[in-house]
């Protein structure tokens, strides 16, 4: 199982929220490239990497600071990016900057054509974010619950052609209280294509229940505030998610 640091960009910095709040910022770093070297420097396999301001804003706001960060990294390890992605034009300009997966949120719950238009056009490129409270998904920055159930929808992106599926329950993001990892199991063991949880990872406890359920589809797990405060050690965290620690 990997663990992947997320590199969550707002005006150019390097951040961590509070339950998705733009108000409830942490600046970790002004150089979000340096950032993401450290990281694979320490082992990192992958790297989240999120447009906060293009996530509220519904079009790309920190691209120079995405392609500073992809040509720094050139093609070492693949970087999957969402925030702000509602257009096929956009997907295409960022995987030509060197991006390996676009992770569609918002625009997947409200307009499923361009998904599936996503899917057609850019095949094993296209991965979708699911951001959840008490099973129902939001969108548009986590601003807006909907009614949508999240498995009845993974389902329905599966069939789309997607890659891969995000899962955050945006109750834990940047609480340090836990990956939800009973609501990531039921969600892997629904679908076929692979799943990340997201969300709340605080130790190294937490890797190793999420871990035992690799084989059931459970691929990866996205490290947000525990890296960044300290609270987990990233290397101690792979060992872990490889069954070593």
């Amino acid at each position: 199982m990997q663990i992947i640091p997320a590199i969550d960009i707002k005006d150019g910095h390097c951040v961590r929220l509070k339950q998705g709040d733009m108000q409830a910022v942490t600046v970790f770093s002004e150089d979000p490239a340096a950032m993401a070297r450290h990281w694979v420097d320490l082992g990192a396999e992958r790297l989240h990497l999120v447009d906060l301001n293009g996530a509220v804003a519904g079009v790309p706001k920190n691209e120079l600071s995405i392609r500073e960060v992809v040509s720094v990294l050139g093609d070492e390890i693949p970087i999957q990016l969402g925030g702000g992605i509602r257009d096929l034009d956009t997907i295409e300009r960022y995987l030509d900057d060197g991006i390996t997966y676009v992770i569609i949120g918002t625009a997947a719950v409200k307009n499923p054509g361009f998904l599936h238009d996503a899917c057609g056009a850019f095949p094993g490129h296209i991965m979708v974010g699911l951001d959840a409270r008490e099973g129902k998904v939001a969108t548009d920055g986590w601003s807006k619950m909907t009614g949508h159930d999240v498995i009845d929808l993974a389902k329905k992106f599966e069939d789309q052609g997607v890659e891969a599926i995000v899962y955050t329950d945006i109750g834990r993001d940047g609480m340090q209280t836990g990956v939800n990892i009973e609501a990531t199991v039921k969600l892997a063991r629904a679908v076929t294509v692979p799943v990340f949880a997201s969300g709340g990872l605080s130790s190294i406890d937490n890797i190793k229940a999420l871990a035992q359920y690799e084989s059931e589809g459970v691929a990866g797990a996205i490290a947000g505030r525990a890296i960044y405060e300290g609270t987990l050690d990233f290397k101690d965290a792979l060992k872990a998610a490889k069954g070593k620690g």
